[in-house]
């Protein structure tokens, strides 16, 4: 298994080894344990669901709650699939934990951006802003939109003002900083997506 859930802790810094320091994002990996286990000929597909973050079995839905009475007596908050071709070493019900990663290994890590509401084009695409002085009343606004006679119409995917945030981002190629084994604590340089306590998926990657 290359991949686990896990939890944003928060931002801080650390030195490393030759003296450099480097700013860190600390993400609560694992354990995890599997709650289901797919396979080509009963799925279509192979791959382990798998389970994160312990909640009481009695504030879990009935069909939830169900599906993972086979396995355990626990129940977790989040369930996920992750795409597998090794499904013959696992059984339902083992525990996968931060032990996968190695300090050095590169991963990524998505997670659901921060939410920031209905925002101009300014702040949503980069854009500059209109003169301040001269009566300009031209401060914030995204301008011209449209065309002449022809076509008479917007084009879809024009960059306008909209609901920005809430999207799952993939930020990619991060190292491992260090490892905390007896928390399940990963340090990994640089930020990651999403606000404190968010869920996000940690992946091994060969790039």
């Amino acid at each position: 298994m290359s991949a686990l859930l896990g939890k944003k802790i928060g931002m801080t810094n650390v030195f490393t080894s030759d003296g450099k320091l480097v700013p860190v994002t600390v993400v609560q990996v694992g354990p995890c344990v599997v709650t289901q286990i797919k396979t080509k000929e009963s799925d279509g597909y192979n791959a382990l669901q798998l389970g994160f973050d312990e909640k009481k079995v009695e504030k879990l839905n009935k069909p939830i709650a169900g599906h993972l009475k086979k396995i355990s007596d626990k129940g977790f908050r989040v369930l996920r699939e992750f795409r597998t071709d090794d499904v013959e070493s696992v059984e339902a019900g083992d525990t996968i934990g931060i032990d996968i990663f190695a300090v050095g290994d590169k991963v990524n890590v998505s997670g659901i951006s921060k939410g920031r509401g209905f925002q101009g084009t300014i702040k949503r695409h980069g854009f500059s802003r209109g003169p301040e002085t001269h009566g300009s009343r031209n401060h914030r606004k995204p301008g011209s939109i449209g065309n002449s006679a022809w076509p008479g119409k917007v084009f879809k995917g024009k960059k306008l003002p909209g609901h920005m945030g809430t999207n799952k981002e993939t930020v990619k190629n991060l190292t491992i900083v260090d490892i905390k084994h007896e928390d399940n604590l990963l340090l990994v340089k640089g930020p990651v997506p999403g606000f404190k306590t968010g869920i996000l998926e940690v992946r091994k990657t060969d790039r």
